[in-house]
């Protein structure tokens, strides 16, 4: 059993090399290649987060938009005929109750990251009985870039079959 140790202590003599650690070389190669690693993690969930706040903007926005056009199409002709043909701003206590804490927390919210404004215009090839409505919804990403969204329907007098037809 000495003998076996022996041999080995005396092999670790003649090969220094054998037992050394790793060189300032190697160590540094090592600590380059985690920095990269970590600053590219970072980066890409950087990336993740901003594209993950746009896509639950975008989402937002959509309803908000859907929820204006469906408020809008619920009005009579009398009123959509006398909204302004003017860009006007959307009030969103219009659209989303604030009757609890709580949805007055996220009216607020809403009120904060978006703006809205309609936008109703007349078609004079259909003798003024079709109005145009455009919402349009803009606001700031994570990333500081403004993001804009639109949304178009049409409103007829007769409704909008009336303006159909169908040939044979």
């Amino acid at each position: 059993m000495q003998s076996v140790l022996t041999n080995r202590r005396e092999q670790r003599r003649r090969n220094p090399r054998a037992q050394a650690g790793f060189t300032i070389a190697e160590v540094l190669v090592a600590t380059f290649v985690m920095a990269f690693a970590i600053t590219s993690s970072i980066v890409v969930m950087q990336h993740g987060f901003r594209n993950l706040d746009t896509a639950r903007k975008t989402t937002l926005a959509a309803q908000i938009m859907q929820s204006e056009m469906e408020r809008i199409r619920m009005l009579s002709w009398g009123r959509i005929s006398a909204l302004p043909s003017t860009p006007e701003e959307i009030d969103f206590e219009d659209i989303f109750p604030a009757n609890t804490t709580a949805e007055r927390e996220v009216l607020d919210r809403i009120n904060r990251t978006f703006t809205a404004v309609r936008t109703v215009t007349s078609l004079a090839d259909f003798d003024n009985q079709i109005r145009q409505i455009n919402v349009t919804i803009t606001w700031d990403g994570l990333d500081g870039v403004t993001h804009t969204r639109t949304s178009s329907t049409q409103y007829c007098q007769d409704g909008l079959y009336a303006y159909y037809y169908t040939g044979l």
